[in-house]
């Protein structure tokens, strides 16, 4: 049921109190009980004032609300007012192809932009200006437009699109086609470990430290300082706004001050069953050394669960840096109205398979993410079918009733976060992921996972990968030749075919070739049964 109506029949039964909708209708209002705010026709006409809380690398499974190990009221909180979406799933497992499918709707096939940028070995500077995305949009379309802390899609890429309040940039360089940021000295810090150095603290700083200072002396504070001040001067203007404020956080090397640093004891932490699993039948990518920390070979079972530790602090410091933003959004007096956005642009590796940080693979460490939508006149709800960050784009595009692009590949949320999975209820339950490259180097990935299996297409090898999601959540054991999962195989591979043939993926020739290698073995399981 569109909004506009929503709110037309709460606007009649106001002044005429007389019933006058349908029982399917009455079924969704029930649904809103004590969320009903408009109350004038002024409101229900008006786009909405939007703020995203974007965070880097940021996994699904740690928060409190979700029975994980760290506390955060803060993001529980927001949580309880919110759509939850238990399921969402990122489109890549890399900081700027996941960002830039966020910001234009649609997949780096057709933007072009499916690798990182400004970094080694990378061949891309930046997500080509044609490709304006929300940020342009909004401005477009006569909203204020802020953007603050990492962008990740090259240098002035947020003002060059019409934001007009740009601040707190971090580590990103500010001038277009920069040289690329070569990690030299990360290699040698790297290789220094295995002769038994260490850093201050008898810690390894490339994958876990204690920051000196506290937590108003770090750079995210700093990012939280730009965004209040975001806030303060979108609160005093009289347009619609659409703020993002963007975390590196937290991102590895996991680095948080005290007390996050010695928050969780690293002996005392519960580790999943897949944590240092060996990798058996799996393809060589996932083992290789895209960037210098991938190279774990002298990490010890201590090393690993500091890492984890420090990961747990800083989920614990981002919760804090959501508290104080939407204090100051209270403070305002625009939070009652405000839309808030809350997403991880993808997950992280702490030493599920053996692996660290992120790299060319689809397991769910790294595929799945947080997400949660605070729409003020929709009731909170969860929502467990599987969504995609790519989602949230024409999501956006609705509240803020911008035009939306032809092409692009998400759907609008808003029926679920009306209806929850009974919007959705008979269609496929799916969602697509991709990994086209790492810094220069290419894999060309597709996976695609229903809640019982997972299928991940290795084209860069000889190699794929097939999951029971139900048996094997760890994704410890690779089916895809077992005989006995022929039929599983094929039905997968053909949703993956139709999700590639929506997209207008080019990969899918090849798919269809490399599909054939199978077509024999699922032939013979249809027939046996």
């Amino acid at each position: 049921m569109p909004l506009t109506q929503f709110f037309s029949w709460r606007l009649l039964t106001k002044f005429v109190g007389v019933l006058l909708i349908t029982i399917s209708q009455w079924s969704i209002a029930s649904d809103s009980v004590g969320k009903d705010k408009n109350t004038n026709k002024e409101k229900e006409e008006s786009p909405a004032n939007i703020l995203i809380l974007m965070f880097d690398d940021m996994r699904f499974d740690t928060f409190s609300y979700r029975g994980g190990p760290v506390s955060t009221p803060n993001i529980d909180a927001l949580a309880a007012e919110s759509t939850r979406f238990d399921n969402a799933m990122s489109t890549t497992g890399l900081c700027s192809p996941s960002r830039a499918a966020f910001y234009t709707g649609k997949w780096g096939h057709k933007t072009g932009l499916d690798d990182n940028v400004e970094l080694y070995h990378t061949r891309l500077a930046e997500l080509d200006l044609k490709e304006g995305g929300l940020i342009k949009k909004a401005s477009e379309a006569g909203y204020l437009v802020g953007h603050v802390g990492k962008w990740h899609l090259g240098a002035q890429g947020t003002a060059l699109r019409g934001a007009e309040i740009d601040l707190s940039h971090g580590h990103e360089p500010r001038q277009r086609y920069s040289r690329v940021y070569t990690p030299i000295n990360k290699v040698q810090q790297v290789k220094g470990y295995y002769e038994g150095n260490l850093d201050a603290n008898s810690e390894k700083h490339e994958y876990y430290k204690t920051l000196a200072g506290s937590y108003e002396d770090t750079e995210a504070y700093k990012k939280v300082v730009a965004g209040k001040k975001m806030l303060s001067q979108m609160a005093r203007d009289e347009r619609p706004f659409f703020g993002v404020i963007s975390f590196n956080q937290p991102h590895p090397a996991y680095r948080v001050p005290e007390p996050y640093a010695s928050m969780f004891n690293p002996h005392e932490l519960k580790l999943p069953a897949n944590h240092l699993a060996e990798r058996v039948n799996k393809p060589m990518a996932q083992g290789e050394i895209w960037w210098p920390w991938h190279d774990v070979g002298h990490m010890r079972g201590i090393d690993w669960r500091k890492a984890r530790a420090h990961y747990y602090g800083a989920i614990a410091m981002v919760d804090r840096i959501v508290g104080d933003l939407i204090q100051q959004a209270k403070d305002e007096g625009i939070y009652e109205d405000l839309h808030i956005v809350l997403f991880g642009d993808q997950g992280s590796m702490l030493g599920e398979h053996t692996l660290y940080d992120k790299g060319p693979y689809a397991y769910d460490e790294l595929m799945r993410m947080p997400l949660l939508i605070k729409d003020p006149d929709i009731a909170p709800r969860v929502v467990r079918r599987q969504v995609s960050l790519i989602d949230v784009t024409p999501t956006l595009t609705e509240m803020m009733r911008l035009d939306a692009d032809k092409d692009y590949d998400g759907h609008s949320l808003m029926p679920l976060m009306l209806k929850g999975d009974i919007a959705e209820e008979g269609q496929v339950d799916k969602a697509l992921y991709a990994y086209e490259w790492y810094n220069g180097s290419w894999f060309g990935i597709r996976a695609i996972r229903t809640p019982e299996y997972k299928l991940v297409w290795n084209p860069g090898e000889d190699l794929d990968e097939l999951y029971d999601l139900e048996k094997d959540p760890g994704e410890v054991t690779n089916l895809i030749e077992n005989k006995n999962y022929a039929g599983v195989r094929g039905d997968m591979l053909k949703l993956l075919m139709s999700e590639l043939k929506r997209t207008e993926d080019p990969a899918l020739t090849k798919l269809e070739y490399h599909a054939k290698h199978y077509s024999k073995d699922t032939r013979n399981e249809k027939t046996s049964h």
